[in-house]
């Protein structure tokens, strides 16, 4: 259980990456993961606040909840069937 409240099955960390590659490694993991389970992404590159959202937005998966604690940012994200 996380503090948030929310339970992942999976993580992806991808702090210390900048653009591309923080969205490429989430576009790799969200494949491996069966529909219907959460998957926690770690970042520290600001510009996945705009880019994780645009992500799940344009490929049909549930962003739960953002989280910015200290210089790290948290996504969760529940895969949806495609």
């Amino acid at each position: 259980m996380t503090q948030t409240g929310h339970e992942s099955s999976h993580t992806l960390d991808a702090t210390g990456l900048f653009c591309p590659e923080p969205v490429m490694m989430l576009h790799k993991k969200i494949r491996e993961i069966a529909v219907g389970q959460t998957l926690l992404v770690m970042a520290t590159d600001p510009s996945t606040t705009r880019d994780i959202p645009k992500f799940c937005h344009f490929l049909g998966h549930t962003l739960i909840e953002v989280k910015e604690e200290g210089r790290t940012y948290h996504y969760y994200i529940r895969k949806q069937a495609g």
